[in-house]
């Protein structure tokens, strides 16, 4: 797996550079400078899921590599995946799950403006501590700076236009958003698809080895935030939101950063394109049993 390289033309990368762009455009319409401003009046909730997402949960998929040692090319693709920020629909799932929204789109909010500099910085200093992806980062010459800038076109612009569009013309914000949760979901399986198509030999080639180590990935990025929230005293509506939040990665961006920077290596963009589909099946799973379920 790790000789293959999965084909994806310019044009291709494009259109998923300006998919992305949409979905965080549409992410950010639902965002307001309140949503930072919270950060004061939820100080803990916010630190501790920011801690679980760009600390902790980068440091226990670096622990998993060192015990079941998978190829190189899928542990650099699980580290890549846990320096993500959180994903495009987690305030949404969280809303289904009855936790704490507003905390949810403040994280959201933090943790992509985080994830310029947390994303690559994370995937620098992870990946050199381990030599065979260490090894994979010194072939493609990877530079934190390029990278560095790449997000801040794909996640910053976006966010940045859509934060000024509803601070400032809130009524087009409102007419805008309406749809664009349905547009994002529909624009993130074509992103996937898009990922996949013309290489789904290889997907159905390795699936069986990836499934489980994205499942059990997942899960323990959903354990670490829940169980961490709880430790510190959140309450239950809280803990929701932050197991969300860390379980819910933003695959796309990562499919984007593989594709841009690694040549589309075969176990890094299967490992990100079956957890932007596995972490939709978990989130909305867990918003059914928690949807049920009462918060005291």
């Amino acid at each position: 797996m790790d000789e293959i390289q999965l084909n994806f033309s310019e044009t291709s990368l494009q259109v998923l550079n300006y998919i992305l762009g949409f979905i965080m455009f549409g992410v950010a319409l639902d965002m307001s400078l309140a949503d930072f401003k919270r950060v004061i009046k939820l100080p803990k909730a916010v630190l501790v899921g920011m801690f679980a997402q760009f600390l902790l949960l980068p440091a226990v998929t670096f622990a998993i590599i060192l015990i079941i040692k998978p190829m190189p090319s899928i542990a650099l693709g699980m580290i890549l995946v846990a320096a993500c920020p959180g994903g495009n629909i987690s305030n949404y799932i969280v809303y289904l799950s009855k936790g704490n929204t507003a905390l949810s789109v403040t994280m959201t909010a933090i943790s992509t403006l985080a994830a310029i500099v947390m994303t690559p910085l994370n995937l620098s200093f992870w990946a050199n501590q381990y030599e065979p992806t260490k090894a994979l980062l010194q072939e493609v010459a990877l530079s934190p700076v390029d990278m560095f800038l790449t997000i801040v076109i794909l996640l910053g612009i976006p966010m940045l236009l859509g934060l000024f569009i509803a601070e400032r013309y809130p009524e087009v914000a409102n007419k805008l958003k309406k749809g664009m949760k349905i547009f994002s979901l529909v624009f993130f399986a074509i992103f996937i698809l898009a990922a996949l198509a013309g290489n789904f030999k290889h997907f159905l080639a390795y699936i069986g080895v990836i499934a489980l180590i994205v499942i059990v990935h997942n899960l323990l990025a959903l354990t670490i935030g829940y169980f961490l929230a709880a430790l510190v005293g959140l309450k239950e509506s809280e803990r929701r939101a932050v197991s969300i939040e860390v379980g819910m990665q933003n695959s796309g961006l990562g499919l984007i950063l593989i594709f841009g920077f690694f040549g589309g290596l075969g176990g890094m963009a299967i490992i990100a394109a079956w957890w932007g589909i596995w972490h939709l099946i978990s989130g909305f799973t867990l918003s059914y049993y928690w949807r049920k379920k009462e918060i005291n």
